[in-house]
């Protein structure tokens, strides 16, 4: 049997030649997943239990970096707090809005493409330019919205200089840059069966009734998509807040990714900053494995099962 085993795995001269080619075409592909992937995953792991600055070599600490996030970090819990407000409104209001757009835009509306590129544009401009366009639409003394509340006798609204604007302001923001999503949506909307809609309104059922019970059943996997993917990229958010506050005011907009990058790039604490990196992993995996593990009770797959 061992022996009708070992044949049976042993490769022929035609099938090694045809395996050597095959890794010899997919190399570049596991040369980059080995380099740029794999191996700092590894590395980011070993520096969290490191005191690493860049210039001098590692040295093992074990838990020390977890322990002083958790105990000894007075801003990190700030931090978690502005993120997850962040992420707790920004996602689920930009999932919402991205559908309610797309559902517009898949409507016979004059002009049609033309709105389509208007609102995927915001989601291809880059960000520097997005942020100098509403860096002038927020100034305080020449912005758009406060010259509009300055001439109708109303007081102007510190957007990104108060602490209580400045984060849903950026919020704001997120929600003018859902392109993408509203791109897919819309992919998703024109896959709906119209005969379902032609049923449903000759049992009598109204444009409310319809949306609720066909389009969004329907499009429930593509809002899963999406919820997660929103998900995954506001913990991430960088760049945006970044250019508009640095953080500020009063640490009101300084973001999980933001204190990470200052750790790392400015304190030179490569060894918290990879610990930073590995806590905010796990926790956008549990919060990821709870949207999917609760998808079965509200998303509907095509074969009718949920």
């Amino acid at each position: 049997m061992a022996v009708a085993t070992a044949k049976k795995w042993r490769l022929s001269k035609r099938e090694t030649q045809n395996l050597i080619t095959g890794l010899l075409f997919v190399s570049p592909w596991l040369l980059g997943f080995l380099l740029w992937t794999l191996y700092p995953l590894i590395s980011s792991a070993y520096y969290s239990f490191t005191r690493y600055d860049l210039v001098r070599p590692p040295i093992w600490i074990g838990l020390d970096n977890f322990r002083e996030i958790f105990t000894d970090d007075p801003r990190f819990w700030t931090v978690v707090y502005n993120t997850f407000y962040y992420v707790g409104i920004s996602v689920p209001l930009g999932v919402v809005v991205a559908f309610l757009m797309a559902s517009l835009l898949n409507t016979k509306l004059v002009l049609r493409s033309t709105f389509r590129a208007i609102f995927y544009i915001p989601s291809i401009v880059p960000a520097v330019c997005s942020a100098m366009v509403w860096l002038f639409i927020y100034n305080n003394q020449y912005g758009v919205i406060n010259n509009l509340l300055r001439a109708a006798g109303q007081p102007i609204i510190p957007f990104l200089s108060s602490v209580e604007w400045a984060k849903p302001s950026l919020i704001v923001i997120s929600l003018w840059a859902q392109g993408t999503a509203v791109v897919i949506f819309l992919a998703a909307l024109q896959d709906v069966p119209r005969s379902l809609y032609e049923a449903a309104t000759v049992d009598g059922a109204n444009a409310l009734h319809r949306f609720w019970h066909i389009t969004i059943p329907m499009c429930s996997p593509i809002i899963l998509y999406n919820l997660v993917m929103s998900l995954i990229g506001a913990f991430q958010t960088f760049l945006m807040p970044y250019l508009l506050t640095n953080g500020g005011p009063m640490a009101s907009t300084e973001f999980y990714a933001m204190n990470l990058y200052r750790q790392a790039f400015e304190f030179f604490r490569m060894g918290k900053a990879c610990a930073l990196a590995w806590i905010m992993a796990i926790v956008v995996a549990i919060l990821t494995a709870i949207l999917f593990r609760t998808s079965g009770r509200w998303v509907f797959y095509g074969g009718g099962e949920r």
